[in-house]
């Protein structure tokens, strides 16, 4: 479990196949500390478990599935990379849950500077768009975010320019892949609302237990 808070933009030194299996080596410095093999780090929003561990880097192993149902199918040595390590018991919870499971990849189609913030346009067809609420949580190559609009197959997400420097956001061009991951709250309370059972939440239901 992370909270998309980005700790550290790393970047990607190596890929290797090996038949159905990728190795990735990420270079970095402040997500080591305190990390071991078989920690999990959320690269671009993907939760990976580190399988080495070196004085500047970690390996994390990649199923074929992973590669080529987020952005990693698109990676190339020297890209830059979110780094978080996953959350600890004592630690603020200072962005919203995110889990690193990626539900699919998203296309940034205009970059707005707008004052002192800087509006992202993203183009997400998919099943999960329905996820996706304004002012609710989202993870963006596992930035946690704030939706500020939602239209037809796309949404906005208001950025301030502390969160571009501090992340790959500074790098990224109109055009180019995203990871999405949507608030893993608001898919429950969807599924919980729409399931059809004995226990279906109903406008009748909150009337007669004085909502």
């Amino acid at each position: 479990m992370f909270t998309g808070i980005i700790e550290e933009i790393g970047k990607l030194k190596d890929v290797k196949k090996e038949n159905d299996l990728f190795t990735l080596k990420v270079s970095c410095k402040k997500v080591l500390e305190g990390t071991k093999i078989g920690d999990s780090i959320a690269t671009n929003g993907i939760c990976l478990t580190v399988t080495e561990l070196g004085s500047d880097f970690y390996k994390a192993e990649v199923m074929v599935e992973t590669i080529n149902s987020t952005t990693f199918k698109d990676l190339k040595s020297g890209k830059s990379l979110n780094l978080e390590r996953a959350l600890s018991p004592s630690k603020r919870l200072d962005g919203h849950i995110v889990q690193g499971h990626v539900d699919g990849v998203g296309e940034i189609i205009n970059i707005l500077k707008r004052g002192n913030e800087i509006v992202y346009r993203i183009k997400f067809i998919s099943d999960n768009f329905k996820y996706i609420v304004q002012k609710g949580s989202i993870a963006l190559d596992g930035i946690s975010l704030t939706v500020s609009k939602v239209g037809e197959n796309y949404f906005e997400v208001s950025i301030i320019p502390t969160t571009i420097k501090c992340t790959n956001l500074i790098d990224r061009k109109i055009g180019e892949k995203i990871n999405i991951e949507t608030d893993i709250i608001g898919r429950y309370v969807y599924n919980f609302i729409n399931t059809k059972s004995e226990n279906k939440i109903t406008k009748n239901f909150l009337i007669e237990n004085g909502f």
